[in-house]
């Protein structure tokens, strides 16, 4: 029997974890992932698990992608971070001509980066012209192209609009070579994403390389992947990378349960509140995780099926991947706090997952006006179903 499509991807994953544990400490101190780390992301195809088939990608189910990050997640929560954005990218290849993606994603090593939306570029024959800085560009460091998230402006000065009188954004790409970067990621978790900063000036970027990301009327893909938008996918794979994080964390906490004696106490495996603590906080996380894949699989059965991309679909995603992010930083603090002191030694599986991940609860995929959406939209009665049917 054939396997669902991407799912060797996971087990791929799986095989790197080892290298990638290996080369953590090296990738939190010069807080980039190391060239072996990435060699073998790029050699294993990785970073290709969301590009169309048609440019050598592997087109993966949403599941598959969320089991990848998953399993890298639990080796370094950074790998993670930096792999599932810059996957998520490489959906961008759904709204480009075809000579432009092959130019980005098939000259090695194919990766593309980006920021937070900000700032414009105006209009010129043939394409767009920019002088702007972006920040937050995850997988900078390891990337070939860099995009950025903009609005378009005329050459008379006018803002470019779409046809409902919204601003158009743009996602201009450009080498990495184009543009000047900044070291400016010194931050308590997620260090070694050297989520950094970059700008160009007076550059031009020509037509062919200025996206309608995320506009169905621009797609020129039809599998069920790209129905999503990119905004959706980062979600679902940032609350996997979170799940991750959890699991890895409460492992090793039970696993230090195992053997144990805090002075003056009995030992943990035999404390009756160390037993009850671990049993609620596996499942805790092992529902965490069924819901998330749940609305995962809710979602591309629908998609697959041929239906839309729809509100109730946004608003499933939105509420299971953040309350997803939110229970697994429940999963860590309660790890952290039951491990006592030796949670806080750097040379101990704690206190780096501690950081990673409230570094990723910071995210926007987990800020509570999340829940405050998916209310508005539930109480307006307009989803047509419950955002979780089934």
């Amino acid at each position: 029997m054939n396997k669902p499509q991407g799912f060797d991807l996971v087990e791929r994953a799986r095989a790197l974890a080892p290298l990638i544990m290996s080369e953590a400490d090296e990738i939190e101190r010069t807080r980039r992932l190391t060239p072996s780390v990435t060699a073998a992301l790029v050699e294993n195809g990785l970073y290709r698990a969301l590009l169309p088939k048609r440019f050598g990608g592997a087109e993966a189910t949403l599941d598959a992608f969320m089991q990848m990050q998953e399993e890298i997640a639990k080796a370094d929560a950074s790998t993670a971070w930096c792999l599932g954005q810059c996957s998520v990218c490489a959906m961008t290849a759904a709204y480009l001509e075809p000579d432009a993606a092959n130019e980005i994603f098939n000259t090695a090593p194919g990766i593309l980066a980006w920021g937070a939306i900000a700032h414009e570029v105006r209009a010129e024959p043939g394409g767009y012209r920019a002088t702007a800085r972006w920040d937050f560009a995850s997988g900078s460091r390891q990337a070939s192209w860099l995009g950025a998230h903009v609005r378009v402006v005329e050459a008379d000065g006018s803002p470019r609009k779409k046809a409902d009188g919204s601003p158009e954004i743009r996602t201009i790409l450009f080498p990495v070579s184009s543009a000047a970067m900044y070291d400016v990621w010194d931050v308590i978790g997620l260090k070694g994403t050297g989520t950094d900063s970059y700008s160009v000036d007076n550059l031009f970027i020509p037509e062919a390389f200025a996206a309608l990301r995320d506009d169905p009327a621009a797609c020129r893909e039809g599998g069920p992947l790209y129905k999503l938008s990119t905004n959706m996918v980062f979600s679902m794979g940032f609350a996997a990378t979170s799940l991750g994080v959890a699991r890895a964390m409460l492992d090793a906490a039970t696993e230090l349960a195992r053997g144990k004696t805090p002075q003056g106490l009995k030992a943990m495996r035999d404390n009756n509140a160390v037993q009850g603590q671990i049993g609620r906080t596996e499942a805790s996380l092992r529902a965490a995780r069924a819901y998330l894949y749940a609305t995962a699989n809710e979602v591309w059965s629908d998609l697959t099926r041929g239906d839309p991309i729809s509100e109730a679909h946004r608003i499933a995603i939105r509420i299971a991947s953040t309350w997803t992010i939110h229970q697994s930083a429940s999963v860590v603090d309660i790890a952290y706090h039951m491990s006592g002191a030796t949670a806080v030694f750097a040379k101990n599986p704690f206190e780096r997952r501690f950081r990673d991940m409230h570094a990723i609860a910071q995210q926007i995929q987990a800020r509570d006006t999340q829940y405050e959406d998916a209310g508005k939209a539930i109480l307006a009665g307009n989803l047509g179903a419950p955002p979780t049917a089934r």
